[in-house]
């Protein structure tokens, strides 16, 4: 087994543990997100949703991490998910080739896409958004270390676009926006 698909497997047991840690378990918190990484690795839930979706970005990974160690309020707040899917809406259709330029290439030989990020990893420091630096930071990390192929695998994945939405959803019916 090479380095990417066990960091897939993996991967996904821990965002499935993650899962898990959101049911209000009490002082059995710990040995339940630990039964359901391990289940998941043993049962083939794991490996399904490795072969469904692939392996996940190093971002999805790092917030289901911090789900897991208990961290709130999570990053994923509603702005930054609301960005993300209005990122994704634009470009997910391009990089399908719904238009006359593929973004998804950019990550391959990802010099221009390293320059745009400057500017994001300078207005987080800058907005003392040091986990969201930390995250950006770490994702870099795994793609020069040859985790992944190309550079927006690190940096988002379609589950992480679901969370995003889960986000968006749960804000707007706990305002009231949605109607029952």
């Amino acid at each position: 087994m090479n380095l990417p698909a066990a960091y897939g497997l993996l991967a996904h047991a821990v965002i499935f543990a993650a899962l898990f840690a959101l049911i209000p378990f009490g002082e059995f918190r710990t040995r339940a997100v630990l039964t359901a990484s391990i289940t998941a690795l043993l049962a083939g839930i794991a490996p399904f949703l490795h072969g469904v979706f692939g392996p996940p970005s190093l971002t999805l990974l790092q917030l289901a991490i911090l789900q897991i160690a208990g961290r709130t309020p999570s990053p994923l707040s509603y702005r930054a998910a609301l960005g993300l899917l209005v990122f994704s809406l634009v470009f997910y259709p391009l990089a399908l080739g719904w238009g006359p330029f593929d973004p998804y290439a950019l990550g391959y030989q990802p010099l221009a896409l390293l320059a745009a990020l400057l500017p994001l990893g300078g207005l987080l420091f800058w907005r003392r958004q040091s986990l969201w630096l930390l995250i950006l930071g770490v994702d870099l990390a795994g793609y020069a270390g040859g985790l992944f192929a190309n550079l927006w695998d690190a940096l988002l994945d379609p589950l992480l676009l679901l969370l995003a939405l889960a986000v968006i959803v749960r804000r707007w019916r706990a305002s009231g926006s949605v109607t029952r």
